[in-house]
């Protein structure tokens, strides 16, 4: 039995594309999960904190922690998908050069 074959794919300007987007959405998916995940653990840590501090009559302010925690949330995701963009990126570059010899 013949295997179907999906012929957009067989255009080698395709599949370029196709792994430049793929690419992409890995990065976008690792900013994603990068920066929720610095925010989750502020938040969490917020929480205990000012359950401690109101036990004895100290009240924090949300925003106090927060802020700084989105902030670092960015830098972290942005330089996360940058490094994973860089190296993608330059990979399908490095595989697609022309001068690369034809291996025997």
């Amino acid at each position: 039995m013949e295997r179907p074959t999906v012929r957009w794919l067989q255009d080698p300007a395709q599949q370029v594309r196709a792994a430049r987007i793929l690419w992409l959405a890995f990065a976008i998916v690792v900013w994603n999960v990068v920066f929720d995940r610095v925010i989750v653990l502020a938040g969490r840590e917020y929480v205990y904190t000012a359950t401690l501090a109101a036990r004895n009559g100290v009240y924090l302010l949300a925003s106090d922690w927060m802020d700084s925690a989105v902030s670092r949330g960015f830098w972290l995701a942005s330089a996360g998908t940058a490094v994973i963009l860089a190296a993608g990126l330059g990979l399908i570059s490095w595989a697609t050069s022309n001068n690369r010899e034809p291996q025997a």
